[in-house]
């Protein structure tokens, strides 16, 4: 018996079961008890008090922070038991929850592409920084192969998360005029009496994971908390080893000063986490209707597997040609290791200070399969290709004359391959890469009179990365879950793949850089009556060195009839060199009036800027992109029901556009510039009309254009949709035991484009998730989690190998969202 498969389907039976026995027990009781209020069933029970009312400290120009309710800025918080309802597959797939944030979240724990408010871009999250305690994760936007998203992992020592949009993000710490998420740790200070919790967690594919935390006072006005996790599973997609396996610790260390003036904290936080990324794969797309193609499933199935984990690619010339060994299931991982600091610090007549700094340092490399262009073929179909080109190549034919046929064989095993068998060629792509990151800011407060504070801040960043990439290195393998590798030879004596491989590297690169930010800025706050008046200026400049080594193209080994490392992109030994200095202002202004003390609304207008990557220099984009932006919000809430509104518009110059497509020599790294621009409305939303009763709602509308981008102007931008949104209807069910609550979100997702050109369509889609809660007693929480119920079959994207879309007998790539899965966790507090 499937063991795996049988869990699965006893999974939602047994938690239903305890569920109804729960009420049951709770009816039969009713008349001689009492329901009781015991910590968790209180937790458990429908919150009715005024959301608004959080104190936000993201984008407030005061450490103190502001309330949601008279932030002149859109922003949204996520606690502890938010994101836990959420059930995000990643750190990056939490980001779902947030109206205006689009995420590409199928690539696995790592990989995500996540967009904000049609800020366009190719791929990773260019226009999301990623903070912990306010301090960024990377002093830049990001680099290739590695977003932000990437470097953090979440565990139960995290106490709200708040994602900024817009607002007055272009002035504080890095200054990003896209989104802020700032994930804000526990530190004990909440406990001074000590709680912990303790969570394991079971799930589809043998998932299973275990997570610990305490925090408290351990000495007068000295408090610790810490804690972690480790996991390890296979995924929804089965690819016969373990396609998550790692943990992480951390430990926060913070000292009270005297009549609450202030605090000072040191944290520590390491992660080695090893994940498989998962890309695009072939599929049919009839009417724009998606079909399984011969029988592979893309939200189940993969082509990584045995047959693939461990490889040894060629990268150097010789005979025989030297070579780098890689594990697959190191797919997009992490051995990361972070530092941090906070101090805040009033020190009388209205002055105050506070600083955070923190270090990162570690390693961020990619071992994975990415989709070339080319559909799927019967093996006999791929020979008959592969003798035209041999006979059309007349070194080969020099070497072994003409060619009339061939043979394939299984690399592994030998038999011989049906000649009907569907193969189709993938890339092996490993990109290894060292980062490091130091940011420090520094803000002075001053209140200078009655309802007005100046800020003064001063921000800086010292980062760099050392990259070393082999990217092409196609395999010939069968369109099957957990793929085999396929060796192919001609008659004539040409060996068309070996060891799998049926190419050699066909961009090889390495580089070295180093970075640094300056920056400096002043902001001004007035509260006068309802009104909360804000604006600030921010100049930065930003310096880079770096230095890339050449590559030259060659036969490794010198064998025109080993055909699978013919043109061979290696390293050379030569060397070019990048320096770049930008210097930029960016400002903002906003105000909020507060109708009421529970409704408000506010008016923001901003002008940002984001530095050029390296990347972007090396790749020849060095430009600032500059946008403005403007925004209008409307805030309300009661005890029946919440909304907030806020409708934007924003203007970008100088875009650049940067992707690696298939071209008909091997890869191209394609980059273009230009202008685009995007309108739209977010909102967030619950109604209470019951007190067991509960609908969210949240999504936006946003229509986002290149305005003037060569042969695509006036297209929507790429991969984005116009409309998202995800309706979440909750109920609360009170029982002589604690609380029960169920909950599902259904969530649509509407048509987007998968390239420039927007030929490339990818389909709205609709997914169903559902959970349950059971809080026992003081101590115990049970939780279900069902993600994708209906098994539905769709894309985040396309294929990013092509700028247009192409299809050939309606084959398609793409990468779909994950099939059904299931997670089961019980958390014991103490």
């Amino acid at each position: 018996m499937n063991t795996h498969r049988f869990a699965r389907q006893m999974l939602p039976a047994a938690i239903v079961a305890v569920l109804m026995s729960g009420t049951v027990c709770a009816q039969d009781s009713s008349a001689t008890s009492t329901p009781t209020t015991s910590k968790a069933a209180q937790a458990a029970r429908p919150q009715t008090a005024k959301t608004l009312d959080q104190v936000v400290v993201t984008g407030s120009a005061s450490t103190g922070g502001v309330r949601q309710i008279d932030a002149s800025y859109a922003i949204t918080t996520l606690s502890a038991d938010d994101i836990k309802d959420v059930a995000p597959s990643s750190t990056a797939d939490l980001l779902k929850a947030v109206p205006s944030v689009w995420v590409e979240a199928s690539g696995g724990q790592t990989g995500a592409n996540v967009y904000v408010r049609g800020f366009p871009g190719a791929g990773d999250a260019r226009f999301v920084t990623t903070e912990l305690d306010g301090s960024p994760l990377y002093g830049s936007s990001g680099l290739s192969f590695m977003s932000t998203p990437d470097l953090f992992r979440l565990d139960d020592s995290i106490k709200r998360v708040e994602v900024l949009r817009g607002g007055p993000s272009p002035i504080f710490a890095s200054g990003q005029p896209g989104a802020t998420v700032n994930f804000i740790q526990k530190d004990g200070t909440d406990t001074p009496d000590g709680a912990g919790t303790l969570r394991a967690t079971v799930g589809t594919e043998g998932f299973r994971r275990f997570d610990a935390y305490w925090g408290g006072e351990i000495a007068k006005d000295w408090y610790f908390a810490g804690g972690g996790f480790a996991r390890e599973g296979d995924g929804v997609h089965d690819a016969q080893f373990q396609v998550n396996r790692g943990g992480q610790l951390e430990a926060i260390l913070t000292r009270k000063f005297d009549n609450d003036n202030g605090s000072i904290s040191f944290s520590a936080r390491h992660t080695h986490d090893n994940d498989a990324f998962f890309t695009s794969s072939p599929m049919v797309s009839i009417n724009g209707k998606l079909h399984r193609l011969d029988q592979f499933d893309p939200s189940s199935d993969t082509l990584l597997g045995n047959d693939l984990r461990h490889v040894s690619i060629e990268t150097t010339p010789g005979n025989p040609p030297g070579t780098v060994n890689r594990d697959v299931a190191g797919g997009r991982g992490m051995n990361l290791s972070v530092f941090g600091s906070k101090f805040d610090w009033k020190f009388g007549d209205g002055w105050s200070v506070s600083n955070r700094a923190n270090f990162v340092g570690g390693d961020v490399p990619t071992t994975a399969l990415f989709n070339g262009s080319n559909p799927p073929q019967t093996i006999s179909s791929y020979i008959n290709d592969a003798v035209t080109r041999a006979n059309g190549d007349p070194a080969v034919v020099a070497a072994g004359g003409m060619a009339s046929g061939g043979s394939a064989v299984y690399t592994h095993g030998g038999q011989a391959v049906d000649p009907n068998q569907l193969v189709l060629e993938t890339g092996l792509w490993t990109v290894q890469k060292h980062i490091r990151s130091f940011t420090d800011e520094v803000r002075v407060n001053k209140e200078i009179f009655d309802g007005n504070t100046l800020t003064a801040g001063a921000y800086f960043a010292s980062y760099g990365t050392r990259d070393q990439w082999f990217l092409g290195n196609n395999v010939l393998t069968t369109l099957q879950n957990n793929a085999r590798l396929i060796d192919v030879t001609l008659n004539n004596g040409a060996m068309v793949s070996h060891n799998g491989f049926s190419g050699p590297a066909t961009y090889a690169f390495a580089e070295a850089w180093s970075g640094r930010n300056v920056a400096g800025y002043l902001s001004d706050e007035w509260v006068i009556g309802p009104w909360r008046l804000d604006a600030g200026v921010r100049l930065e400049n930003q310096r880079a060195n770096g230095r890339s080594e050449n590559n030259s193209v060659v036969d490794l080994d010198g064998n025109p009839l080993t055909l699978y490392n013919n043109g061979a992109s290696v390293l050379n030994g030569s060397y070019k060199d990048f320096h770049q200095s930008s210097t930029h202002a960016s400002w903002t202004a906003g105000a909020n009036y507060s109708f009421t003390p529970h409704t408000s609304a506010f008016v923001r207008i901003n002008s940002g800027q984001l530095f050029p990557m390296f990347d972007d220099i090396q790749g020849g984009t060095p430009q600032i992109q500059t946008v403005k932006q403007y925004e209008l919000g409307f805030k309300t809430e009661n005890k029946y029901y919440s909304a907030y509104l806020t409708a934007f518009y924003n203007r970008f110059s100088d875009l650049p556009y940067q992707a690696f497509v298939q071209g008909p020599n091997g890869l191209v790294n394609v980059t273009l510039a230009g202008t685009t621009s995007a309108k739209g409305l977010e909102f967030e939303g619950a109604l209470h009309p019951t007190e067991n009763f509960e609908l969210q709602l949240i999504g936006d509308y946003t229509n986002a254009h290149y305005d003037r981008y060569g042969d695509y102007s006036n297209n929507q931008v790429e991969r984005q949709p116009r409309l998202q949104f995800r309706v979440t209807p909750s109920y609360f069910i009170p029982t002589s035991w604690g609380m029960a609550r169920v909950y599902a979100t259904y969530t649509h997702v509407g048509q987007r484009y998968g390239d420039l050109a927007n030929q490339q369509i990818l389909p709205s889609y609709y997914t169903i998730d559902v959970g349950a809660e059971m809080a026992m007693g003081d101590h115990w929480d049970l939780r279900l989690n069902g993600s994708n119920i209906t098994n539905k079959l769709a894309l985040t994207e396309g294929n990013n190998r092509v700028l247009s879309g192409t299809s050939t007998s309606n084959v398609i790539y793409g990468r779909s969202i994950f099939g059904r899965s299931w997670m089961l966790s019980a958390l014991y507090s103490f």
